[in-house]
């Protein structure tokens, strides 16, 4: 990325527009957005606690965006997790040698969505689980897919998914998603928090992160919600 803009996305918004289009056919750049299975190996809904996901699947600008119109999800935060606190800043983390990568820290009712159906969600329209440190446009560790577990529960439901997936050749690829443990996650400064949300005709956003969303809605309507939930405030 290069300042706000990311990979130099400086194109007219209507040409955009049209290739956003593209996102979910076979001629776009990885995986095209299918329904994916849902995990054999997940916890039972059930009233409690709210619980904490952490994933990382790219720029978080649209990560963040699919789960805020994800049904059960309390509060989605864009930042960064996999190295220090130190290093937790968006300039350093651009650089690609801190070992963060763009996350996005997702508090969802255990009642109203369980952890598998988070993954599920992630697999299949949040990014494309079989690029190797980069996604779409952006290239580097810091888009690197991957799943930071809070616990051993977490853990297991993670690496049964994806093996899982693999087994039954969802993608064309193998899945490159990593599954580390949760060591932190440090808040995004706040101009990243809704980003998608708050700058819908901002290009990258156009083409990048829009047909997400559309995906989760045509998808999955049944865990789409037509009004996001906004963290901003919540950001620090």
């Amino acid at each position: 990325m290069s300042g706000i803009a990311r990979n130099g996305w400086w194109v007219a918004p209507l040409a955009l527009a049209a290739l956003g289009l593209l996102w979910n056919t076979p001629g776009r750049s990885g995986e095209a957005a299918a329904v994916v299975a849902a995990p054999a190996l997940d916890n039972p809904k059930a009233a409690g606690p709210t619980q904490t996901a952490v994933l990382a699947g790219g720029c978080f600008w649209g990560v963040q965006g699919v789960y805020q119109y994800t049904r059960g999800v309390k509060k989605v935060l864009s930042g960064y997790s996999g190295g220090d606190r130190s290093t937790a800043e968006y300039e350093k983390v651009g650089t690609g040698r801190t070992g963060h990568a763009e996350s996005v820290e997702i508090v969802f009712d255990p009642k109203e969505v369980s952890y598998g159906e988070i993954l599920r969600i992630y697999f299949s329209v949040a990014h494309d689980p079989t690029q190797l440190d980069r996604q779409g446009p952006d290239v580097g560790t810091q888009y690197r897919s991957a799943i930071f577990y809070a616990d051993a529960q977490q853990k297991r439901i993670a690496e049964a998914y994806i093996a899982q997936l693999d087994k039954a050749r969802v993608f064309r690829k193998p899945i490159a998603t990593r599954v580390d443990a949760l060591k932190g996650f440090y808040p995004a400064e706040a101009y990243h928090q809704d980003f998608m949300i708050l700058n819908p005709r901002y290009p990258y956003i156009v083409i990048n992160d829009l047909p997400k969303v559309a995906n989760l809605k045509r998808l999955f309507p049944e865990q789409y919600r037509d009004k996001p939930v906004m963290t901003t405030a919540s950001a620090s």
